[in-house]
């Protein structure tokens, strides 16, 4: 069994296409897991992610702050405990349109990295 804390794992700056974003890869192939990763993203007030797109899927839950999650042509407010399913191949990005960070999980498969 692996554990791990949000406040021990060390984060890293997100840098392509993106503003005021960190991550911090909490499970994933490298710690044992065979079929997912789970990333915690931080986003600063005004920051954004990327806009962009992949081919796979993934899982986001919303732990803290607000948000618009532009998918596709639609826009989405969101806030904590709401939850979203990305499709693959679907244009994506998160911007933090609150005043406190906003704090996400996000599962992949890990064949996406």
């Amino acid at each position: 069994m692996y554990v791990a804390n949000v406040l021990e794992v060390a984060g890293e700056t997100v840098e392509e296409g993106a503003v005021g974003v960190r991550i911090k890869w909490m499970i994933d192939k490298h710690k044992g897991a065979p079929n997912f990763a789970l990333r915690h993203f931080t986003v600063a007030p005004g920051g954004h992610t990327p806009r962009h797109k992949h081919a796979w899927e993934h899982e986001v839950y919303i732990l803290s702050g607000t948000a618009t999650v532009t998918g596709g042509e639609q826009e989405h407010r969101v806030k904590p405990g709401d939850c979203l399913l990305i499709p693959p191949e679907e244009l994506h990005q998160f911007r933090n349109t609150g005043t406190e960070p906003l704090e996400f999980l996000c599962l992949v498969p890990n064949d996406s990295y």
